[in-house]
């Protein structure tokens, strides 16, 4: 399947990709659970390819200069650039990779593979070469093996998706297809979640306590089976349960902390039907689900006053 191109100069290609939401099945997912991840238009990333003289260089907020002096942090998107252009055979030079973020890092967002995303598509664009969906995930996942160690995929498949993703490793995925609007509300905590530390920390308490840590996965995953038949079945209420019971789970596996508790229990007085943490945890944001779009407003608010870091309010829309 063809990935759509982004529009473009004359000079400059362009890349573009939104962002994600796991919606429920984090960490169970790595451990063959199913997830459900969404996609969230509401930040993204666009890369930008023009023809400079010189080494191959990218311009980001985080660095400026040759890629082959990037630092370590960025070490996932630099092999997936140097892959994307051995695939192409493009020499490595005279090139200036910029890449535009809006989507805060470190939240569970997805916001490496996004930028991994726009940038395979952007060089494609430079390139004049069709881009497969199968490819744009091969190499947009070698970023991902950097910023995860073990990634489940389901990041660069919603972000390449515009429909909720039913994801289960080695598995086919397949789509969700809500039959209602569904309004959510998405906080950040302020701080930074690290998703490969999470992830490694869940493994080892699956080796120092399996029976337990197995049966948290376990029940994740029967929750999320819950979760879908709730978006197909348009049960507003027991989506919110789904919520909060995977998020009873997500904290005995130590993945939640007080600074995200805390948000949770701000929307839930407010009238949440559910909230969670949302991706690796330990930072990073939630997500709650609001009756409707007036009750969405008040809890944006209040979240907004109880020192939310930033508050997005979206919509999952019924599909046909």
């Amino acid at each position: 399947m063809s990935v759509e191109k982004a529009t473009t100069s004359e000079q400059t290609a362009v890349g573009i990709a939104h962002s994600k939401l796991i919606l429920i099945g984090e960490h169970a997912v790595v451990h063959g659970q199913p997830a459900i991840a969404i996609p969230f238009p509401l930040v993204g990333v666009e890369a930008l390819v023009d023809n400079v003289p010189g080494a191959v260089k990218i311009d980001s907020t985080f660095y400026h200069g040759p890629i082959d002096k990037a630092p370590i942090s960025l070490d996932g998107v630099v092999n997936c650039i140097n892959a994307t252009l051995n695939y192409l055979e493009i020499p490595r030079n005279d090139l200036l990779i910029r890449i535009k973020s809006s989507i805060p890092p470190g939240k569970g967002l997805g916001s490496s593979a996004s930028v991994a995303i726009a940038v395979v598509r952007s060089l494609f664009d430079h390139a004049d070469q069709e881009l497969t969906e199968e490819t744009l995930l091969m190499l947009a996942n070698i970023s991902e093996t950097y910023a995860h160690g073990a990634p489940s995929g389901i990041d660069t498949l919603t972000i390449t998706s515009q429909s909720p993703v039913w994801y289960e490793k080695d598995i086919p995925f397949h789509f969700i297809k809500p039959n209602a609007d569904f309004h959510f509300i998405v906080a950040d905590s302020g701080r930074k979640g690290d998703t490969r530390l999470a992830v490694e920390s869940v493994a080892e308490l699956l080796k120092s306590g399996p029976k337990k840590i197995q049966a948290s996965l376990d029940r994740i995953g029967d929750i999320t089976h819950q979760a879908r038949r709730a978006l197909e079945k348009a049960s507003k209420q027991l989506l919110g349960k789904t919520l909060n019971e995977a998020q009873k789970e997500l904290e005995a596996l130590g993945v939640s902390d007080a600074g995200l508790n805390r948000l949770i229990y701000i929307a839930r007085q407010g009238g949440a039907l559910g909230a969670k943490l949302t991706g690796g945890g330990n930072g990073g944001c939630i997500i709650a689900l609001a009756r409707n779009e007036a009750h969405s407003k008040q809890l944006c608010e209040k979240l907004k006053g109880f020192g939310a870091h930033a508050v997005w309010p979206f919509v999952l829309r019924k599909q046909k």
